[in-house]
This record gives structure tokens, sequence and C-alpha cells, in this order.
């Protein structure tokens, strides 16, 4: 798999470099700011963005605007963007394209290799990774439909926030250590309570989950 990076960052872009070659991607190019990623993109159809959220010129989100560029020109590109921060706006701004093959992880995440290769290729694989902290700000009390997040279980909630973070039945039955049949059955509550409309398609769901718990 091509993949291509951007990071204005020098260091930054070469650990990321070489951790992407060490999970098996040709990285084609590495940039530093959005405009040179489009062109990037355009030039090497990679397989993955992996893209900083604040790059040249203004340090605002450059980074995302072209992630968004580019999955309109080119809507089967996985990306993946990193942030220092937690902004869920721009979190939102991601999953409401209502399509898989995103993730928006924090650059603390770089420290855990293993875990980190492990999202780059669920992202590819066309799930839907968020960063543990950016699922525990969009649960947060404030969304208008906070009234039927309530009316969940404990468990059913920690249920959910997996399900956020784009982990797969089997993931949080060992996460949880309970059966897969368990996590079904929590999983079809939740979308009860909730008044989400059952849906096969497993990345779909996730972001159906995080959009009904951030309005």
């Amino acid at each position: 798999m091509r993949a291509v990076i951007a990071e204005d960052q020098a260091l930054l872009r070469h650990g990321l470099t070489l951790t992407l070659t060490s999970a098996g991607f040709e990285v084609a190019a590495t940039v530093g700011d959005g405009a040179a990623l489009i062109r990037a993109v355009d030039t090497h159809l990679p397989d993955l963005v992996v893209t900083d959220i604040r790059m040249p010129p203004s340090f605002t989100d450059e980074g995302l605007e072209a992630a968004l560029a580019i999955r309109r020109a080119h809507p089967s590109t996985a990306i993946l963007v990193l942030s220092q921060f937690v902004q869920t706006k721009y979190a939102l701004e991601l999953i409401n394209q209502r399509r898989g093959g995103v993730g928006y992880l924090l650059k603390q995440r770089f420290a855990d290799i293993d875990r980190f290769e492990a999202d780059l290729h669920r992202i590819c694989a066309g799930e839907v990774v968020l960063d543990p902290e950016v699922v525990d700000r969009l649960m947060k009390p404030g969304s208008a439909r906070r009234r039927a997040l309530d009316r969940l279980t404990d468990r059913q909630r920690e249920v959910l926030g997996l399900m956020a973070a784009g982990r797969s039945n089997a993931s949080i039955a060992r996460e949880l250590f309970i059966s897969e049949k368990a996590v079904i059955n929590h999983i079809t509550r939740i979308y009860t309570v909730l008044e989400l409309a059952p849906n096969t398609d497993e990345h779909r769901r996730v972001i159906a989950v995080v959009e009904y718990l951030s309005g």
C-alpha cells in the first residue's frame, strides 16, 4: 500500500515515515503543507494519507481542509489526521462525510507504535478510528440528545464508547471480557434506546452513533 505524509515538523515527519515503512507501507511522498499534500496525492494516488491538522501558512486547519478536499477528489483514499489537541469539530467534519476509512488521533498515540500501526491498517480497511479522548469528549454532557444516552446502562455506555472508537464486536468482547453474543445484545439495545435504525454497514453504525452523541 502506498502512503503520503503531510507534517511540517521534520523530526515527526521522519518518524512517521519510519513507522509507516515498518508497517508495510510504501511512502511515496512527504510534504510540509496542505497545498503540497493535495499535489502529492494527485500525483501518487496513495491508499492512505497521514496529515497533521495545523500546517503552514496559518497553522490553523490547513491539513484538515486538504484532507477533506482529497476525500472529495479521491473518495477511496483513507485519511488519518493527527492533532496535538482534542477538537471535536474537526473529528465531526471527517466522519460526517458518512464514509469509513478515516481516523482522528492525538499525536501522543504515536508513542504506542504497535497500536498506531494497527490503527493505520484499520483505517485502510475502511474503519473509523477515533482517539479515546475524542470519543470521551463527544460523550460529555451538553448534547441535546443526552437524555437518550442517560437511559443506557453503564455497560451499554462502555460498549457505545468502544463502538464510537471503531472497535469491532470481537474487539469489544475482548476488551470487556464478555462474549461476542453479549456485545451484540448490548448493541441491539443501544440502537433501540437511541432510536437508531439497524444498519448492516459496520462503519456507518459508528458514524451514526457518534453523530447522535454529538448532536
